[in-house]
């Protein structure tokens, strides 16, 4: 079976970017079709200046968004990234033997690196933009929030900030990702949300504020039963912690073998 392998760096608290683009691409395809694991990559999260109270407060809640959005652990794998010390055993040993320009004269090598993994991404909403600044993705680790729309804002929140999202100076309403890039990614969020076509839907709408009303509308809509479900599930947070605790369990003992024949070959001593 093929298998899947994603996750969310806890840098920021999780948009409508990450969940359109990703998280329900996760729950309504990957895991039933493919030997899914997701993680939240609280390590990667290190690489800048941080705050531990906050990248634990963060990875928390992006692993309970996760499940609230409907990853099922009886269908995949999820887990936190630093809780499999395989992850870290490996990344120190390749930093200490291996380079890229010393591997790339290997045909084992070229041979793999051609078979890459491969990402797939939904036929729209694979990239949302920020509703303020429509040349820039809406991105969880920009806390100014006029553009983003996180998963957790209030519907009088979200309502308020789509109906500010910057448009265009024409009048008519038309998909052009080029020329009207602010009114394309509403067309585009509001086709996500209610498994349209933005290029058929912009022919319905004769003013921006009514595309605006129901793409706002629309996206309340669709986060409803995320937020009470990740309400329900902050109430047992002895739930969450035994999924986690049971996905790191899977994943470590994917990852030993590997690990442990690398290990072997470099020379280190079985453990």
């Amino acid at each position: 079976m093929t298998r899947v392998f994603s996750g969310i760096k806890p840098t920021g608290h999780l948009t409508l970017g990450n969940y359109l683009g990703a998280v329900r691409q996760w729950a309504e395809v990957a895991q039933h079709r493919t030997d899914a694991l997701f993680c939240v990559v609280d390590m990667h999260a290190l690489t800048v200046d941080h705050d531990p109270a906050r990248v634990r407060r963060l990875s928390r809640q992006a692993a309970t968004l996760l499940l609230a959005s409907g990853l099922d652990p009886e269908l995949c794998t999820v887990f936190v990234q630093s809780q499999v010390d395989e992850h870290a055993r490996l990344s120190y040993v390749l930093e200490c033997v291996a380079t890229d320009g010393e591997a790339r004269r290997m045909i084992q090598y070229k041979e793999k690196a051609a078979r890459e993994p491969r990402a797939t991404h939904p036929k729209v909403g694979a990239r949302v933009m920020n509703l303020q600044e429509p040349a820039s993705k809406m991105g969880k680790t920009d806390d100014v929030g006029p553009g983003i729309v996180y998963l957790l804002d209030e519907p009088d929140v979200v309502r308020k900030k789509i109906m500010r999202a910057v448009t265009d100076s024409g009048r008519e309403v038309v998909y052009d990702r080029v020329a009207r890039p602010g009114l394309a990614n509403l067309l585009e969020i509001l086709a996500a949300c209610e498994g349209g076509n933005p290029e058929d839907l912009s022919g319905v709408y004769e003013s921006y504020g009514a595309l605006k009303k129901d793409t706002a509308e629309a996206v309340v809509e669709l986060l409803r039963p995320v937020q009470q479900r990740h309400k329900e599930l902050c109430a047992d947070p002895a739930y969450v912690e035994e999924v986690l605790r049971l996905g790191a369990e899977k994943a470590r003992g994917m990852a030993r073998p590997r690990v442990d024949a690398a290990y072997r070959a470099i020379g280190l001593l079985a453990g």
